[in-house]
């Protein structure tokens, strides 16, 4: 089937033959417009014609995009290396969108990564269902590129802009308050001396208390994905930690078989 990979809109029955079970597409690496890191998406959808019609126009717009056909390889790819915005298809073999949102949804790693969905299912219930299990957009084919651009830019905008706002948001629990923006700790009214990898983690812990996360969470969190630590580094920061917060040690609880978190 030809299609204009410049039109307003595409027809969502294309369903070209030879797709195979999995098809990725890679624009490798970070997108750069002159010094500026641009956004990656995953697009996933089992039609080729169309994956290859969104990587197109994302593409030109300047966005690192990865294509894949299936729940499960999105799944994989997202574990290998987590996009900035997810484009996902309701109907895909194996996990279907649904579950995938849910999956995403469900990790601390992926919870607030924006998820558009791209679907023919475009029944009231349907479009409920998206939304209900996460979905931050919901668009229905055939769809207007131009649309979707400007969908993801304005949900990049408010993820950055949430970004930026949780940065300067001064956390407070207990005894403790944590200035991220004046990387300052004050515990019992009293200046805590902290190296960056110590205030990282009780940053990270201290947000969301209660919440029990696994050592790779903690590394991925604080020091970033596939950095190369071991799990027993993660064990050592935590005593230094216990240690300077002294009296208020407990507040940072071992979960056996997990990892840590903050007492909520």
């Amino acid at each position: 089937m030809w299609f204009d990979t410049g039109a307003d809109t595409v027809d969502g029955a294309i369903s070209p033959a030879g797709v195979d079970d999995v098809f990725v597409k890679q624009h490798p690496g970070k997108a750069r417009t002159g010094d500026a890191e641009q956004a990656s998406i995953l697009v996933v959808d089992v039609e080729e014609d169309l994956l290859e019609l969104v990587r197109f126009n994302l593409v030109r717009e300047g966005y690192a995009v990865t294509c894949v056909t299936s729940g499960e390889e999105a799944i994989k790819v997202v574990r290998r290396d987590a996009p900035d915005l997810v484009v996902l298809d309701l109907m895909l073999p194996g996990f279907d969108g649904l579950e995938v949102c849910r999956r995403l949804k469900a990790d601390p790693r992926t919870r607030e990564t924006p998820i558009v969905m791209l679907t023919a299912k475009g029944e009231e219930r349907d479009i409920v269902a998206g939304l209900d299990r996460g979905a931050d957009d919901y668009i229905t084919k055939p769809f207007s590129p131009r649309v979707l651009s400007a969908r993801i830019k304005a949900l990049l905008r408010r993820r950055e802009s949430e970004r930026a706002a949780d940065q300067e948001a001064v956390v407070e629990v207990h005894e403790l308050s944590i200035h991220p923006g004046r990387h300052e700790v004050i515990l019992a009214g009293k200046p805590l001396d902290l190296t960056y990898t110590e205030f990282a983690l009780l940053h990270f812990l201290a947000r969301r208390p209660g919440w029990a996360f696994t050592r790779t969470q903690i590394v991925d969190a604080v020091k970033g994905e596939d950095y190369p630590v071991t799990e027993r580094s993660v064990d050592v920061q935590v005593a230094g930690l216990r240690k300077k917060l002294g009296d208020h040690a407990s507040y940072v609880e071992t979960v056996r078989g997990v990892g840590y978190r903050f007492r909520g």
